[in-house]
């Protein structure tokens, strides 16, 4: 007898019919096909949705497999009504189905476990299939190693990849033939079977000319024509995943990272490492007892699960931004920041009080600054961003910090010319790099060349260095103004430049006619001290004198602080080899650099 099949929309997109097909496990069926199935896949497929394309495809293959397998085609059934058609989305189209079957006297076939459900319970047959059967490897994961940052897949071209490390990476073949449509095709259901069915991917951008994916830590991009030149996937992943002890980072910005930085602006070339450091970021937050959440769409940090990582609400930031006032984050991530209207929400949200960190995309660290100007008023900025972070090949490169003041520009004589100033200053020297202020109609970001030397002041500097070098030849002069300098000196010098009550010092400033300012090389409190070295298996161990057993040392690689210890009562200091520490210490020993000061 022959058994006749009703199909629903379910079954139809998952692709078992065909398969059943083909494995000969149905045979001499009708398969009956509702009208209303076909205009429900034609409208997603109007929609521009994935689903309605391959359902649309599948119906396609199950006409085609009427040649060669003992199946037949049946299309029955009327169009849907306007009101129908507004009912779908509350299971009108399944009842429909249902109705079919009873008076069909056919089987329901679904992959809808409500479906199969109402059918079961109004005495209707049906048969249950899964939809998806998680695989424990897939195409895709068959082409990634270990070091591959990305996939670039596009038909009838030799598949490549990135693997490396940011700013050190190759661009290799994956193999030597070229890769076809069909495969592509394959990958893309293997895709989004997977976003629709598990728990850790979702498609955050829907669409049969361009959808993205984001599966784990892969953030894949699928493109078709006419919006690309051929079929294309392009799969992303981080490969690395960070701490902020990772970055060195100095104490002192570590410091300001902690208490002072609220408006923090993470910038860099595309690939540079900014949403590695930016994760790392919200997780030390998260670490000081912080509430963190991030904006981004395709939701692809990757940070603890104690840190929600929304998207758009609605397609809308601007909903998201609503959201999370409501919520009340110390910090949240916006990662990344392209739009005016997503500069706008930053800007609201950090005005608000709410901690921002922003990723942007910038190939210089003021360019990020710049990408705010034109979208917020100029006296506005310093109030949203306080901390710029320049990552380039994963390393931090450079950091600003930026100020208002209200002044005459730098250049600018006459008094009457003061106006307010955004000041850009390197983080680290505190010297000012930039200035941004609006002159006529125009705001312009100017940079700041540092103090230039008259020959009157080359000439004096020198007469200086040939005066304080009788007392330590590494001295070192700097002009402060025309009667005011700064000499560098080796710590233990001072007392003798500046001699008893500052007879020798005075005598120097009378002969030379200029005001003399004498500081330690070394920023320390300490004397020199001597000391010797020796290894002993796992250390190096430090010897000093006697006399100073339990004093505070403080150790230096030329002028810069490296570490501090106390003698112990054998005279010793002991510094495991392994450590950082260590091996900074055995190459400054090489290089005949390292000194100690004893407080």
């Amino acid at each position: 007898m022959t058994e006749r099949i009703v199909l629903d929309t379910s079954v139809i997109i998952s692709g078992i019919m065909t398969d059943l097909i083909k494995k000969e496990e149905i045979k001499d069926a009708e398969i009956i096909i509702p009208e209303f199935v076909v205009e429900e896949l034609r409208a997603q497929a109007s929609k521009g949705r994935e689903i309605g394309f391959k359902g649309l495809a599948e119906l396609k293959k199950l006409r085609e497999m009427e040649k060669d397998y003992s199946v037949r085609m049946i299309k029955i059934g009327r169009r849907q009504t306007l009101e129908e058609i507004k009912l779908a989305k509350y299971g009108r189209i399944d009842a429909l189905i249902v109705d079919v079957a009873r008076e069909e006297d056919a089987i329901i076939y679904t992959s809808d476990m409500v479906q199969f459900t109402v059918a079961e319970a109004e005495g209707v047959k049906t048969r249950y299939f899964r939809p998806y059967e998680k695989k424990t490897e897939t195409k895709l994961s068959q082409m990634l190693t270990g070091d591959t940052m990305s996939l670039h897949l596009k038909e009838n071209c030799i598949p490549l990849a990135k693997r490396g490390k940011p700013g050190n990476f190759k661009l290799t073949k994956i193999r030597d033939d070229v890769i076809k449509a069909e495969e592509l095709e394959s990958i893309i259901k293997e895709i989004m079977d997977a976003a629709r069915y598990e728990e850790n991917s979702f498609i955050e951008i829907g669409g049969h000319l361009a959808s993205v994916v984001q599966n784990g830590d892969m953030r894949i991009a699928i493109t078709r024509q006419p919006f690309s030149d051929g079929l294309e996937i392009t799969v992303v992943r981080p490969i690395t995943k960070l701490t902020l002890d990772d970055y060195e980072l100095s104490a002192k910005l570590k410091e300001r990272l902690e208490k002072r930085a609220d408006g923090i602006l993470i910038a860099g070339p595309p690939g540079s490492g900014k949403s590695t450091f930016a994760a790392s970021l919200a997780e030390f937050y998260e670490q000081q007892g912080k509430i963190v959440k991030t904006m981004e769409s395709p939701r692809d940090l990757q940070v603890k699960p104690e840190i929600t990582q929304y998207s758009k609400l609605h397609g809308s930031f601007e909903n998201t931004a609503d959201m999370l006032l409501l919520v009340r984050p110390d910090y949240t991530v916006f990662d990344e920041l392209r739009k005016t209207a997503d500069f706008l929400i930053f800007s609201d949200m950090r005005l608000a009080g709410v901690g921002m960190i922003g990723v942007v995309h910038a190939t210089d660290p003021v360019d990020a600054v710049q990408r705010f100007i034109g979208r917020v008023e100029l006296g506005i900025i310093p109030h949203i961003l306080d901390t710029i972070i320049y990552i380039k090949d994963g390393r931090i490169l450079k950091i600003y910090m930026l100020s208002l003041v209200v002044r005459t520009p730098t250049g600018m004589t006459e008094a009457d010319l003061a106006r307010p100033v955004v000041e850009v200053r390197n983080f680290e020297s505190n010297a000012l790099e930039y200035e941004i202020y609006t002159y006529g109609e125009e705001n312009v970001i100017i940079p700041v060349e540092g103090p230039k030397q008259s020959a009157v002041q080359r000439l004096a500097e020198k007469q200086i260095l040939a005066e304080v070098r009788r007392f330590d030849r590494s001295a070192e002069v700097q002009v402060l103004s025309d009667n005011k300098v700064l000499v560098l000196v080796e710590n233990d010098t001072i007392p003798r430049i500046i001699g008893k009550k500052g007879a020798t010092i005075k005598e120097l400033e009378e002969k030379l006619g200029i005001s003399i300012e004498i500081s330690p090389k070394v920023a320390t409190f300490g004397q020199k001290t001597d000391f010797k070295t020796e290894e002993t298996g796992a250390y190096i161990v430090f010897g000093f004198a006697s006399k100073d057993a339990g004093k505070i040392v403080n150790f230096y690689i030329g002028n810069e602080y490296l570490f501090s210890a106390t003698i112990g009562k054998s005279n010793q200091i002991k510094v495991s080899k392994d450590s950082e520490i260590g091996r900074a210490v055995i190459k400054a020993l090489v290089k005949r650099e390292l000194k100690a000061f004893v407080s």
